[in-house]
């Protein structure tokens, strides 16, 4: 079902909840033993991951020195436990909507760990669907070098019952005004892959320039009559 809210979502945050609260309150205490060498999650965990420890003189280490750095160990593990832990709690309908941050804000390498390695992408605008992350993310990399982030997607509605299956309706935007033929819906499934939720197949289908109007109904229906005329037209579809 998608839900009942009748504001649109501007998609340039990535969304939170508890499990992320509680990551930030473990990176917030690891920042107060190392604050003066990195200001940012990331910079936190590369810090304590990549750093080399220099050789100490043949001194006696003192105990509160031994304290700290077990509890900058235990800190560590435990912020790596609870990022796993967030992103396998997030729900199908945020693993899209992050996905559309990274678009908005052309940030693909947030997007990268949300398509899986075999997805499967299918733009209605090509003949041919995308297959494979890389293929993903190369198509998506003309997309951005060809606009500016002036030209934004707006999600209009989105379902969040499924917890392995999403349906969006979005519009574009530039610089906060609806851009011309540019409404669409899309379809998102996910499965967990290494205790992370991946979308594994994506389908788009946007609004055309042109609209036939009934001039369509009538085309489909001399398909439809020469199709029972002449069965072996079939084979051809």
């Amino acid at each position: 079902a998608f839900s009942d809210t009748k504001k649109p979502f501007y998609p340039t945050q990535l969304q939170t909840n508890h499990a992320e609260l509680h990551y930030i309150s473990l990176l917030s205490s690891l920042s107060s033993f190392l604050s003066p060498h990195a200001k940012t999650p990331t910079q936190l965990l590369t810090t304590v991951s990549s750093t080399t420890p220099k050789p100490l003189p043949k001194t006696v280490i003192p105990l509160s020195l031994v304290n700290k750095a077990t509890r900058i160990k235990t800190l560590v593990e435990e912020a790596e436990n609870a990022l796993t832990s967030l992103e396998s709690n997030f729900s199908a309908s945020t693993i899209v909507r992050n996905f559309y941050s990274g678009i908005n804000e052309h940030d693909l390498d947030s997007v990268k760990d949300l398509i899986s390695e075999n997805c499967v992408y299918e733009d209605l605008v090509f003949p041919q669907p995308f297959v494979g992350r890389q293929a993903i993310l190369d198509f998506f990399k003309k997309f951005t070098d060809s606009i500016s982030k002036d030209l934004q997607f707006v999600i209009d509605d989105i379902s969040n019952e499924d917890s392995l299956a999403v349906g969006v309706t979005w519009h574009l935007e530039w610089k906060g005004r609806p851009f011309p033929f540019s409404r669409g819906c899309s379809f998102y499934r996910l499965e967990v892959v290494n205790g992370k939720k991946q979308i594994i197949y994506g389908r788009d289908s946007v609004e055309p320039s042109f609209k036939p109007g009934e001039t369509a109904l009538v085309a489909i229906k001399g398909v439809t009559w020469l199709l029972q005329q002449f069965p072996q037209l079939a084979d051809r579809l």
